[in-house]
C-alpha cells in the first residue's frame, strides 16, 4: 500500500517539511523519508503585497458596474460584498481619499476626478489585450486533449487570464472562426475551431528564442551548450497526450510542460491550486498534482499564504516582481498608484461612513 503524507510547517523558519511514508505489506513498512521543501519568501510576499491592490480594484469594478442612475450607495455594500468584507471596504474608502469620494444623501461612493480620468484608460488597455486574450484562449484549448474545455472552467480561471466578465459575448461570439460553444454530456463546452501550428510555441521556447537559443540546434553548436539544452528540453505540451504511454517518462515531462504553459497564459503567472486542478481531465494532468508540483519545486512554487494555496511559475518572477506585465496589469498598477497621499480632508468621508453605520 502506498501512503503519502504531506505536512506544511507554517512557523517562522522558511521551510516546509514534507514527510513521505511508503509501506510494504511484506516488510511492514519503511522509515519515513523527510524531504525539505524550501520556502521562497519573495513569492510568499507577493500574496501579501497583492491584498490591498486587489481590494482597491474590486471596489473600482463595483463602482463601474453600477448604472449611472443608481450609484454604489454605502448601504448596499453589504449586499455586494457581504457583512464582514463591508467593513474592509469602508476602511479602504476612508484611507484612500485620492481615489474614492463619498457624497450625497444617502451617501454613495464614487471616483475622484483624477481617479475617474485614469479609470477611463482601462478601455484602451482592454483593447490592447484583446488579441493576446484570443491567442491565449486558443493556446489553452490546444493544450486540451480534445481541444475543448467546460465553459465553467474558463469562467473559473477567467480573472487570472484577464478575461472580461462578459468574455462569451465580446470574445467567443466575436471570433466564430476560432471558437464555438456546444453542449457535451449535459454541459456547455468551449471548442477550438481552428488549430494553428504557429501558436504551438511554449512561453519557454519563445523566451529562449529571444535570448538567441533556437530549437533546431546546429551541428557546430558548442557541446556544453547543447548538453544544457538537452537537459532543459521537454516534449511539446501541444502534442496530444494520447500519443504517450502512461509508463513513458516523457509523459510526466509533457505534463510538466502543460502546467508550465497553463501558468504562462495567466497575467501574473500564477493560479490557485483549485484552478489548476480544474484542467485535470482535459489536459491529462498527474493524478497526484500536489505532490508533482512539490517534487518539481525548481519550476513551480506552491505557497499556502493567502486564503487559498497558490501555484507560482518561478521563472515569471525576479524576487517579488513579475517580469512581464500585460497592458491590463500596467493599467491596474497606474490606478492603484493613486493611493498616494492627497490634500482631501477625511472629515467629510468619516461623517458619511458614520451615518451609514
Amino acid at each position: 500500500m502506498l501512503r503519502r503524507k504531506v505536512s506544511f510547517i507554517t512557523s517562522k523558519p522558511p521551510l516546509i517539511t514534507i514527510t513521505t511514508t511508503i509501506r510494504q505489506k511484506s516488510s511492514g513498512g519503511k522509515r519515513p523519508k523527510k524531504k525539505i521543501y524550501h520556502r521562497v519568501p519573495e513569492l510568499d510576499r507577493v500574496m501579501e503585497l497583492r491584498k490591498k491592490p486587489t481590494t482597491i480594484l474590486e471596489l473600482k469594478t463595483l463602482i463601474q458596474s453600477q448604472p449611472k442612475s443608481n450609484p454604489l450607495f454605502l448601504r448596499d455594500l453589504e449586499k455586494n460584498v457581504g457583512f464582514v468584507r463591508k467593513w474592509d471596504f469602508m476602511a479602504l474608502i476612508e484611507k484612500h481619499p485620492t481615489i474614492f469620494r463619498v457624497t450625497g444623501s444617502p451617501p454613495f461612493v464614487h471616483f475622484t476626478d483624477k481617479a475617474h480620468r485614469v479609470a477611463q484608460q482601462e478601455a484602451r488597455a482592454r483593447d490592447f489585450m484583446e488579441p493576446l486574450l484570443v491567442n491565449n484562449l486558443r493556446k489553452m484549448l490546444m493544450l486540451c486533449v480534445d481541444n475543448r474545455i467546460p465553459l465553467e472552467t474558463v469562467e473559473f480561471v477567467g480573472p487570472e487570464m484577464g478575461l472580461p466578465w462578459d468574455f462569451k459575448g465580446c470574445l467567443i461570439d466575436k471570433y466564430p472562426q476560432f471558437f464555438s460553444v456546444r453542449a457535451f454530456n449535459g454541459r456547455d463546452f468551449l471548442y477550438l475551431e481552428d488549430w494553428d501550428s504557429t501558436l504551438a510555441v511554449t512561453a519557454r521556447e519563445a523566451r529562449l528564442a529571444q535570448e538567441g537559443i533556437v530549437v533546431n540546434m546546429k551541428p557546430n553548436m558548442d557541446k556544453k551548450k547543447f548538453e544544457r539544452w538537452q537537459k532543459l528540453e521537454f516534449p511539446s505540451p501541444y502534442l496530444n497526450a494520447r500519443r504517450f504511454d502512461t509508463a513513458d517518462p516523457k509523459t510526466r515531462k509533457r505534463a510538466l510542460g502543460v502546467i508550465h504553459e497553463l501558468l504562462s497564459l495567466t497575467m501574473e503567472r500564477r493560479m490557485t491550486s483549485a484552478q489548476l486542478d480544474a484542467f485535470h481531465a482535459e489536459c491529462f494532468l498527474p493524478s497526484q498534482l500536489l505532490l508533482c508540483l512539490i517534487k518539481h519545486h525548481g519550476i513551480f512554487y506552491l505557497t499556502n499564504k493567502g486564503v487559498r494555496s497558490t501555484v507560482f511559475l518561478k521563472d515569471g518572477y525576479v524576487g517579488s516582481n513579475l517580469i512581464d506585465k500585460c497592458p491590463l496589469l500596467q493599467f491596474n498598477d497606474k490606478f492603484v498608484a493613486l493611493c498616494g497621499r492627497g490634500n482631501v480632508d477625511l472629515s467629510d468621508i468619516k461623517s458619511s461612513l458614520q451615518a451609514v453605520v
